[in-house]
């Protein structure tokens, strides 16, 4: 009969003399090879004969949480709410865009995120999810002071003013619009950089003046772009971008 081997938090605990709590943490966060292979889960089981070897590095300290941004394509359902668990379809580590300062990816990195700003399903561009409280709160809960930008490909001919009424003067569920800054980029694409966006509004407002939306991407949340992020492809907050 074959051995089943033991826990590798009780392994590694013993190996490092180091709580089975501290052992968990190395794991985790990446630190543990087992045969050559890194070992992200505390309850696997290693037989007494397999190497179980500490990276150079690695830390037994809480990891600290992770943003992720990234780049939804038209047709993706980026999630079910602010406060739900999103839907995470189209993340994978192949899909990750390698930039200065990225950290290395862990399975923990896609636990317990939020999704912070929705796109509807047809819509592409920018979507973010967090494991951090402080984006949360930047995003969510104080989400009416951060200014979006979208690029929309429309269809149709404008009603006469309408330009300045996408920039000030339509409703929404009854209740006025705050200002924006609307402007063409070309004959059929406007830029729309608005605070407060919520589902429908801009469909609405282009409806309101005579156009069809064909094609909306969002491409700014705050201060930090899209830019570089073709459609499926995602990549950590770097520790020095802010919203």
């Amino acid at each position: 009969m074959m051995e089943e081997g033991i826990r590798l938090a009780k392994r590694v605990a013993a190996q490092l003399g180091c709580s089975r709590a501290e052992a968990e943490r190395y794991i985790a966060g990446g630190g543990i090879k087992v045969d050559g292979s890194v070992v992200e889960d505390p309850a696997s089981r290693v037989l007494p004969s397999q190497e179980v070897r500490v990276l150079p590095g690695a830390s037994s300290q809480e990891a600290p949480p992770v943003t992720i941004l990234l780049h939804k394509p038209a047709g993706f359902n980026s999630g079910v709410g602010a406060r739900g668990q999103p839907a995470l379809g189209c993340l994978s580590p192949e899909s990750l865009a390698q930039a200065y300062g990225q950290p290395r990816f862990l399975r923990r990195h896609l636990h317990k995120l939020t999704l912070t700003s929705p796109l509807e399903t047809d819509a592409s561009g920018l979507v973010v999810y967090t494991q951090d409280f402080r984006v949360v709160r930047k995003l969510v809960d104080d989400a009416a002071r951060v200014e979006q930008e979208y690029i929309v490909d429309v269809t149709g001919s404008i009603r006469e003013g309408g330009l300045a009424l996408l920039n000030h003067g339509l409703h929404f569920n009854g209740k006025p619009i705050a200002p924006m800054k609307v402007s063409w980029q070309s004959e059929h694409r406007l830029r729309f950089a608005l605070k407060d966006v919520r589902p429908g509004l801009i469909d609405h407002m282009c409806r309101e003046v005579g156009l069809e939306i064909v094609e909306m991407r969002r491409i700014r949340i705050g201060r930090v772009p899209m830019a570089g992020l073709q459609a499926g492809q995602w990549r950590y907050l770097l520790d020095y971008e802010r919203f």
